[in-house]
C-alpha cells in the first residue's frame, strides 16, 4: 500500500485526488462506486502494476479527497465522463483501459460511447452497460421502501444518515450491499434501520478498511454522492443508439443483489446487453457478491489482467 502515490490534479476547475502505482504507457484507470472511494481498488491496483501496467484510481468529484463542485445538486454522469477525459488529458494519456464498479461502471461505458478514441477496453464489475434515464432503474416495479426510491427523495437520506456517525452509515450501507437481498425498508422504517448494529463486517472487510472509507466520507459528506449516482440516475442522457465498440469484460458475482433489480438478470443473461456492447465477454463467479473485487481478489485480479494482456497493443 505504501508504494501507492497520491496527488491532486486540476480537472475542469476542481482538484481531483489521484492514487497511482506502476509506470509505463499501458494505463488502467479505476472508477469507484458507492459507498466507496479510490481505496476500494487497492488490491487490483497493486496486481495490475505488478503485471506491468500503470494503475490509477481517483476519487470522483465530490467524493473523498477530491474537491466539491460549487453546486452539487446539479451534478450528473456527464460531469464524471468529462472529468475522466480531462484527467487523461492532464496526465498526457491518449488511451486507457477503464475499470468500473457499481455506478462507476456507467461512466466507464459512457466514455467509450462519447470518446471511443480514448479507450482501449472496459471492465465492469456487477453492472452492465446502462444509460442514465427514466428506465435505468425501474423503481416503479419495486416496493416503496426500495433504497434507491428512498434516496431519490431530497432530504430523506440526509435525515436518515444524520442520526448516526459517518462510520456507522458506511458500515451499514456496506453490510446491506454485501447481502444478496435488495435493501427494502417497510413503511415504518428508514434504510439505516435495516441493519442490526451487532452485525459483523464481512470477513474480507477489516475494521481498518472501514476506517479508511469512513475517514474520506467524513471529509466529503454525502451531498454529492446522493446526487451522483442516485438523484441524477433518471435524468435523460442525450445519446442516440449508443454503442461501445471497445472490447469489454463484465464480471458478475452470482450473489450480487443487483441481479435482482427488475429485468436486470435477464438483460445480462439473455445477451440483450450485447446490443450495446457487441464485443463483450461475461464471467460469473458463483460465490461473488456486490463487492466481488474485495471479496475474491484471487479470482477477479487474474480475470482483469488476462483481459488487459489480451487487448494491449
Amino acid at each position: 500500500m505504501e508504494q501507492i502515490k497520491h496527488t491532486h490534479v486540476e480537472v475542469r476547475g476542481l482538484k481531483l485526488h489521484v492514487a497511482e502505482i506502476g509506470t509505463g504507457p499501458k494505463v488502467v484507470l479505476f472508477l469507484h462506486g458507492f459507498p466507496e472511494i479510490w481505496y476500494t481498488w487497492r488490491l487490483q491496483m497493486i496486481a495490475v502494476a505488478d503485471a506491468g501496467y500503470r494503475a490509477i484510481a481517483i476519487d470522483f468529484r465530490g467524493y473523498g479527497l477530491s474537491e466539491q463542485p460549487s453546486e452539487p445538486e446539479k451534478g450528473s454522469f456527464l460531469d464524471l465522463v468529462e472529468d475522466i477525459v480531462a484527467l487523461l488529458d492532464a496526465l498526457g494519456i491518449s488511451k486507457a483501459f477503464l475499470v468500473g464498479k457499481d455506478f462507476g461502471a456507467m461512466p466507464a461505458y459512457l466514455v467509450p460511447v462519447l470518446h471511443p478514441e480514448r479507450v482501449n477496453g472496459v471492465v465492469t464489475l456487477g453492472i452492465p452497460f446502462i444509460v442514465p434515464g427514466p428506465k435505468a432503474v425501474l423503481t416503479d416495479l419495486m416496493p416503496e421502501g426500495f433504497y434507491i426510491s428512498r434516496w431519490l427523495v431530497p432530504g430523506r437520506a440526509e435525515a436518515d444518515f444524520g442520526r448516526l456517525d459517518v462510520k456507522t452509515v458506511i458500515k451499514n450501507i456496506y453490510t446491506l450491499f454485501s447481502s444478496s437481498k435488495v435493501p427494502v425498508a417497510s413503511p415504518d422504517q428508514e434504510i439505516m434501520d435495516l441493519v442490526d448494529s451487532s452485525t459483523p463486517l464481512p470477513p474480507w472487510f477489516s475494521e481498518k478498511d472501514l476506517q479508511e472509507y469512513a475517514s474520506l466520507y467524513e471529509k466529503s459528506g454525502f451531498r454529492f454522492p446522493l446526487q451522483v449516482p442516485y438523484r441524477c440516475i433518471k435524468s435523460e442522457f442525450e445519446t442516440t443508439d449508443p454503442k461501445v465498440t471497445a472490447p469489454a469484460l463484465l464480471i458478475v458475482g452470482e450473489k450480487d443483489y443487483f441481479l435482482k433489480f427488475p429485468g436486470m438478470g435477464d438483460y445480462i443473461r439473455s445477451g440483450q446487453v450485447k446490443h450495446f456492447v457487441p464485443d463483450l465477454d461475461i464471467t460469473y463467479l458463483a460465490e461473488g457478491g456486490h463487492f466481488v473485487h474485495e471479496q475474491l481478489p484471487e479470482q477477479v485480479n487474474p480475470l482483469i489482467i488476462s483481459f488487459l494482456n489480451k487487448h494491449s497493443n
